[in-house]
């Protein structure tokens, strides 16, 4: 085994609000037995409010939350621990921006799902800031990251175990265990 194979990694479990990622990413951390970062949680202030009252996020809104996402990341890494962290990362550039935090070391899980799939699962979603009508505002920023080096894809129409056991079986494919 390499020591590229042998190292800690981190892994950002991305996709829109309500595509699972808080419970996805908590089930692969729990197997991969690393901490698990709420990515939500790590939003300025600012933001959070903004996003409650249906107000889009631009991209300066984002870029600290990154930065906190990056450090946190980066932190563990130096700790020589792995982790997963829940984050929309949305863009390319927020993804390379993720990337270039922790030099590279850092593999996307992105939850796949149909708009109809989505709007049912956030609409059923209880206490959460982010409302259903910014939907829409994050599937058209989306820039799905086909062809991205250290990215799997995993369709969200099952259980979170079956989404967690496959995304843990794509992540073991690119050396990830």
């Amino acid at each position: 085994m390499s020591a590229q194979n042998t190292r800690p990694h981190a892994i950002i479990v991305m996709g829109v609000s309500g595509c699972g990622k808080s419970s996805v990413g908590e089930a692969i951390a729990q197997a991969l037995t690393v901490e698990f970062a709420e990515g939500d949680a790590l939003h300025p202030a600012s933001n959070v409010e903004k996003m409650s009252k249906g107000i889009p996020l631009t991209d300066e809104d984002r870029f600290p939350w990154l930065d906190i996402i990056g450090r946190t990341m980066k932190a563990a890494l130096d700790r020589n621990e792995g982790i997963v962290v829940s984050c929309s990362a949305l863009k390319k550039s927020y993804r390379d921006r993720l990337r270039a935090a922790v030099d590279g070391n850092l593999f996307f899980v992105y939850l796949h799902g149909s708009r109809e799939l989505l709007t049912a699962r956030m609409g059923a979603r209880k206490g959460h800031f982010m409302p259903l009508s910014l939907l829409e505002n994050q599937l058209a920023t989306l820039e799905i990251p086909t062809g991205e080096t250290g990215v799997v894809t995993v369709d969200i129409d099952a259980t979170i175990e079956e989404i967690a056991k496959k995304a843990l079986r794509d992540l073991a494919a690119l050396g990830v265990s």
